[in-house]
């Protein structure tokens, strides 16, 4: 994992407000970074990786395959999270619930 998952990790890991996330789960072909089976969300950490070369249609592919799935997937900045993993956490909790 990278510093960005390990910090937001840290926080979504014991299930805050009943809203469970699983770390580095395997969809099909795909590892996303977390994902939440209540709101069938997939979350995805993007930092400069994902800038270069073919990622950025393998990500495209990826998400099209995912939303086949009947899932939905959140692209969030790496640079977001090293920012605020609070912000970032509270507000996929939120998310989540549908708040």
């Amino acid at each position: 994992m990278t510093l960005p998952e390990v910090l937001l990790w840290n926080l979504l890991r014991k299930a805050p407000d009943g809203v469970v996330f699983r770390r580095q789960h395997p969809i099909g072909r795909y590892v996303v970074d977390f994902y939440c089976a209540r709101a069938k969300v997939c979350i995805e950490i993007e930092g400069f990786a994902h800038e270069m070369a073919d990622r950025p249609q393998r990500d495209e592919q990826c998400n099209v395959w995912l939303h086949d799935q009947g899932l939905e997937v959140v692209r969030i900045a790496a640079a977001d999270v090293l920012r605020s993993p609070q912000d970032v956490a509270e507000n996929l909790l939120r998310y989540c619930r549908r708040d």
